[in-house]
């Protein structure tokens, strides 16, 4: 994989293995999903972003890390954002990382694992009022206790579970509480918020992938392994925080521009909402400004070469709420287990295989795809699933069965 030289020369910490996480058919998804004979037919494959690194509890959120490392380690001079964005927020040598998340958070416990890996503390903050998967537990004695809230604890990270700010009152926010009395205690902090998005750095990861991605198309390609259009035409993943689908965005674009000759019609990202608690367009700005802010620091111009209609967003798929798992998305968490061997996760992945085999069955993307692609190529689409992991989580989950 060959990155173009501006994004080669952004500092990177490896937490990935050597080898890119593997891309693999949906064998039995397929024949299933294409049984009604519609055009095109949709392959569908998978990307194991959970099978990408020898740290605890593989996911996505190791890729944005990558790029935070080296700031964490010769760190820029804290901000007056920092405690907002991300970085330092005193200065001197970081002592101690600190993030947080709602209960069953993914990314606090990748957060915990790249602090056990460069011998730093880790404090990670639970919000026991984010979302409703607490509220919704079986049994929420355990929901506190088992699952990524166990892994935390068994990477050493100081948990601290947080109650439901009052709903009248004075507004506080308790992570600067928090950094501020590491301060006192003559600790550096570093301020990693929520999946890493809001970080300046936190859509690099993903731009990374893409150019990953390509590069396994090739090969692919090569092996007759990926007919159709030979890519990956649609690329369906999660959207919590937004960077992870502002990265692919980012570095799509970016691929695209470096064609000298334009024959398939771009690659297409559409991110899965998990949450119905903000409206959709709120989501679709926020990827919007980490696509341009990765785009701008990887050699695009963030405003031209970056646009609304590169967000594609789908809230149809959100259930009642982030962390509950509703009853339509635990029938694809049960069938990817039964018929694929895959296992989901009840937050994100579980609802971005319900939203995929909705654009299927439903001809969303044979709808799509007939607009953008010519007559030679309206055969065959291929969709990739971007298991962005979080399995770990299922313990909390004492209803699924």
């Amino acid at each position: 994989m060959i990155l173009p030289r501006q994004f080669a020369q952004i500092p990177r910490f490896r937490l990935l293995y050597s080898d890119p996480s593997p891309i693999h058919p949906l064998q039995a998804l397929t024949t299933s999903l294409t049984a009604n004979n519609q055009a095109p037919r949709a392959s569908i494959y998978a990307k194991r972003e959970d099978h990408s690194s020898p740290l605890a509890c593989a996911g996505n959120k190791y890729r944005k890390l990558e790029y935070l490392i080296p700031d964490i380690l010769n760190p820029a001079p804290p901000t007056p954002n920092s405690a907002v964005n991300g970085g330092a927020t005193a200065p001197g040598k970081v002592t101690t990382l600190v993030t947080e998340g709602a209960v069953q958070s993914n990314h606090t416990i990748q957060v915990a694992s790249v602090a056990q890996r460069l011998g730093l503390e880790c404090v990670v903050v639970l919000h026991k009022g984010t979302g409703g998967g607490l509220g919704a537990a079986v049994d929420k004695e355990a929901f506190l206790r088992v699952g990524n809230v166990q892994v935390a604890n068994l990477l050493g990270a100081e948990v601290r579970v947080l109650e439901p700010s009052p709903p009248q009152g004075k507004k506080t926010n308790p992570v600067i509480d928090i950094l501020d009395a590491l301060g006192a205690d003559s600790k550096v902090p570093y301020w990693i918020p929520s999946g890493a998005s809001l970080h300046p750095l936190g859509g690099l990861g993903y731009a990374r992938a893409a150019f990953e991605i390509a590069a396994q198309e090739e090969r692919a390609s090569q092996n007759d392994d990926l007919g159709g259009s030979g890519r990956y035409d649609y690329i369906f993943v999660a959207c919590g925080s937004g960077s992870t689908v502002g990265g692919l965005i980012a570095g799509f674009n970016l691929l695209e521009k470096s064609l000298k000759s334009q024959t398939h019609p771009p690659r297409k990202v559409i991110g899965i909402l998990n949450s119905p608690t903000m409206p959709c367009s709120y989501h679709e700005e926020r990827v919007l400004r980490f696509a341009r802010m990765a785009g701008g620091m990887i050699g695009l111009d963030p405003e031209s070469d970056i646009t609304m209609d590169d967000v594609c967003l789908d809230d149809r798929f959100t259930g009642a709420a982030y962390g509950v798992l509703d009853p339509e998305s635990k029938q694809y968490l049960n069938m990817m287990a039964q018929k694929e061997g895959v296992i989901l996760d009840p937050v994100y992945t579980a609802k971005v295989i319900r939203g995929l085999v909705h654009w299927v069955q439903n001809g969303d993307l044979q709808r799509d795809w007939a607009q953008r692609a010519t007559a030679a190529q309206s055969e065959q689409a291929n969709a990739l699933f971007i298991h962005t992991g979080g399995q770990s989580a299922l313990p909390a989950y004492a209803d699924i069965d």
